[in-house]
């Protein structure tokens, strides 16, 4: 059941399942002790891991293509007092800001000025991060 499952419809090899590494299952749940995985492999006839109750403590590995439900899922189970431990794969330069203790804000969907006219855009239909890295506020190493 704690294994999670990742589905990726149209992969270049074919492989349309992809399973958490047993050893860093191990590892991640001997730090979280998981009683659930509302994204098992194999799926069990009839089972939905967006409409069930979680457990106390969730592993979370959804599917790659569209994790927003996901994520609002995870959310609303966290609100419920359980732990979540969702995993899923950001470009290595967001791995390097979180490394260096970047605070990260959320700016929205930016409508950017165009460069002919200084007229805003229609936004580009994502939230913009923004990523800050300021001297004289460190995040504990712990957070990092």
């Amino acid at each position: 059941m704690r294994r999670g499952s990742e589905f990726y419809g149209g992969a270049k090899d074919g492989k349309h399942y992809w399973l958490t590494p047993p050893d860093l299952m191990e590892k991640l749940d001997q730090e979280f002790h998981f009683d659930f995985d509302p994204c098992p492999y194999p799926i069990p006839e009839g089972f939905d891991g967006l409409t069930v109750e979680w457990g106390k403590s969730n592993y979370v590995n959804p599917p790659f293509n569209g994790p927003t439900k996901w994520v609002r899922k995870a959310l609303e189970e966290y609100k419920k007092g359980k732990k979540i431990v969702f995993v899923f794969p950001i470009d290595k330069w967001i791995h390097l800001f979180l490394g260096a203790g970047a605070n990260i804000k959320n700016l929205g969907d930016v409508r950017w000025c165009a460069i002919e006219d200084g007229k805003p855009g229609k936004g580009t239909g994502r939230w913009i991060a923004c990523f800050v890295l300021d001297p004289t506020i460190r995040k504990p190493a712990h957070d990092r």
